[in-house]
């Protein structure tokens, strides 16, 4: 019974070890890498494994664990099912030496391992400047150049103490034939081309260098400038001649800007003209309108000159007065003794005989004066006569 349970064990491990010796590892294994930028890549024959997908288990130590009888390794990629692994973020030294290795994984089954070396110092390429920029100084052509850069955006001069750049320039004329091209090495980053023609266009294209190993990156794209020289005094006074008629244009729009908006300002906030609109279109006939008001609101006032006073001389009241003079006088001294008045005569009864010769005389003194007025404002006025003296018998009356 024992020696049937142990020969089913070994048919079991036997089937097991024929499995997994029949599953088919990777092949073509290749490090795309960059500075310190490394991917592993690989195939693998889906065939073999028919309609079920295969899974890929990526691995690396350093050589030196590899003296040991029981060697750590680090898994980068576990179960992936993709033909590529990023191992930039692993944790690889740059100067150390590795082993990197790939297994297949399906339906339980494992493929044995295929394996590769990479040391990052030798392997790794190194790229181009991450930057270039040109400068023109007078006749010369200064280079600024930026170091490539790592995955921890970091110099590659961290990496690599020897890095050095390969520049090659070369003058592009006009009419389209380019001189032959030049080269230097240097390795500082800030340079400048002082074998170069003035007033001259040139091209350029760098590349990085690692002098240890001799690798080179490839070169950047082509970068052109213009070189500069000594400017001809005609060009200088017509600059001069240019920046001060700008100055003075500038200066006169801005008092016309000023003026202007001062303009603005004065007739929005304190206008000349303080009429209504409505008024304004009427220009002839505003006066009318301001009289018809006051008008409105005042009582009508008549201004007349000072009525002339009528002095009768005792002189001529001694003489023989005029028949109808002595009647009336006669007359109104009999009604005031009569009715027994206080000594004041009055003259009304003469009022009619006396207003036309007034009236008359008054008009003759003011010819500008309208004597239908004249004669209502007689018609309403009263005679006044002065007290009587009776040894004269002269009489004094007033309008």
């Amino acid at each position: 019974m024992l020696a049937l349970v142990r020969l089913c064990l070994l048919i079991v491990c036997l089937k097991g070890s024929a499995a997994e010796a029949e599953l088919t590892p990777p092949d073509d294994l290749f490090l795309l890498t960059l500075n310190t930028n490394y991917t592993l890549t690989w195939d693998w024959d889906q065939s073999a494994a028919g309609s079920d997908s295969a899974t890929f288990t990526v691995q690396y130590t350093g050589n030196h664990q590899l003296k040991k009888k029981n060697p750590r390794w680090t898994t980068v990629c576990a179960e992936t099912s993709g033909r590529s692994c990023d191992l930039t973020r692993s944790g690889m030294n740059y100067l150390g030496v590795y082993t990197v290795r790939v297994q297949t994984n399906l339906n339980g089954s494992h493929s044995v391992w295929k394996s590769l070396q990479f040391c990052p110092d030798k392997d790794a390429a190194i790229g181009p400047p991450s930057k270039v920029r040109l400068g023109a100084s007078g006749s010369t052509l200064d280079i600024f150049i930026t170091d490539p850069q790592n995955s921890s955006n970091s110099s590659m001069r961290e990496q690599l103490h020897d890095l050095s750049y390969d520049i090659v320039y070369w003058e592009q004329p006009e009419d389209g034939k380019g001189s032959m091209p030049e080269t230097k090495n240097t390795k500082i980053t800030v340079l400048t081309l002082s074998d170069v023609k003035p007033w001259t266009r040139y091209c350029m294209q760098i590349r990085s260098r690692d002098n240890f190993y001799n690798k080179t990156s490839t070169f950047t794209p082509p970068l052109c400038s213009q070189t500069e020289g000594v400017v001809p005094w005609w060009k200088i006074f017509l600059y001069f001649l240019l920046s001060l008629v700008s100055c003075f244009l500038v200066v006169l729009l801005f008092l016309y800007g000023g003026h202007r908006c001062f303009q603005m300002c004065k007739a929005t906030f304190l206008p000349n003209e303080k009429l209504p609109s409505y008024i304004k279109q009427h220009e002839g006939d505003y006066p009318c309108l301001i009289v018809s008001d006051c008008e409105d609101l005042c009582d009508p006032v008549t201004v007349c000159p000072e009525s002339a006073v009528l002095v009768i001389n005792p002189a001529v009241d001694s003489a023989a007065p005029p028949v109808g003079l002595d009647q009336g006088r006669r007359h109104s001294r009999q009604n005031s003794s009569s009715s027994g008045d206080s000594g004041v005569y009055s003259a009304g009864g003469n009022s009619g005989g006396l207003q036309p010769q007034v009236a008359s005389t008054f008009t003759d003194m003011n010819p500008g004066f309208d004597s239908k007025k004249l004669n209502m404002l007689s018609m309403n006025s009263e005679f006044k006569v002065s007290p009587a003296v009776p040894d004269e018998g002269v009489v004094d009356m007033e309008v």
